[in-house]
């Protein structure tokens, strides 16, 4: 299976407890986030781990989609004391069960570079959003300096597999080709593996709009091909 599944269903267990490292990132990244967050707004999240940002940032909003694709990662996440407004749930990102302008605002923390199609994730996400909804991505850049490649290659020796290679400047062009307005994009972390919060804004007009459903058509076509 081409999508890290394996790795992230036998590494559940240890998560939260790794990411602990990173809980000064995580900091910053709610910090950033907790002002764009209102109580009206009803949020989806994509690839959340065991919780990180959903645990502290639900209470802001009036509802909060908590989903990840691994049902071991979801299994941890609920063990924790959470807000009424928080709901855990497995999900595949690429095809979510919720209909259109379903949600004021998407997370995807620390995950499109680990996906192998991260434009079906994001047409996904762009779909569900509401006008002028809202993308958190805050994502890892490490660029493509010989230490990025190093360090890369050692994390790959655990199973651990990084499928897109991103500059904070390639990143946002990504995005903006997929749909997404630039609001604002801090880096947070170290030199070595520094991290590009993005928040950005859909973009609703006929070419995005007809980009997302070339996208969407040809993941259908693509799973119609293997059911077959």
């Amino acid at each position: 299976m081409d999508d890290n599944k394996q790795f992230w269903e036998r590494f559940s267990r240890h998560y939260a407890g790794f990411m602990r490292r990173s809980q000064t990132t995580y900091q910053q990244i709610c910090k950033a986030m907790r002002p764009f967050l209102k109580r009206d707004m009803d949020v989806l999240e994509l690839a959340c781990g065991t919780g990180q940002l959903s645990v502290p940032l639900s209470p802001c909003v009036r509802s909060w989609e908590a989903t990840d694709f691994s049902a071991e990662m979801i299994r941890q996440a609920k063990k924790q004391v959470y807000s009424s407004r928080l709901h855990f749930s497995v999900q595949d990102a690429t095809k979510l069960p919720y209909g259109p302008e379903s949600f004021d605002a998407v997370v995807i923390s620390n995950a499109l570079h680990v996906m192998p199609h991260p434009e079906k994730v994001l047409a996904e996400a762009w779909r569900v959003l509401k006008p002028r909804g809202w993308l958190f991505a805050p994502t890892f850049v490490w660029g493509k300096s010989r230490c990025a490649r190093l360090r890369l290659w050692f994390m790959g020796l655990s199973g651990f597999r990084v499928y897109h290679v991103w500059t904070s400047g390639e990143l946002m062009a990504y995005l903006s080709e997929c749909g997404y307005s630039i609001v604002r994009h801090p880096l947070f972390g170290s030199s070595l593996a520094p991290l590009c919060c993005l928040m950005a804004r859909k973009i609703s007009n006929e070419r995005t709009a007809a980009r997302q459903i070339a996208v969407r058509s040809a993941q259908f076509d693509h799973t119609k091909v293997k059911e077959e």
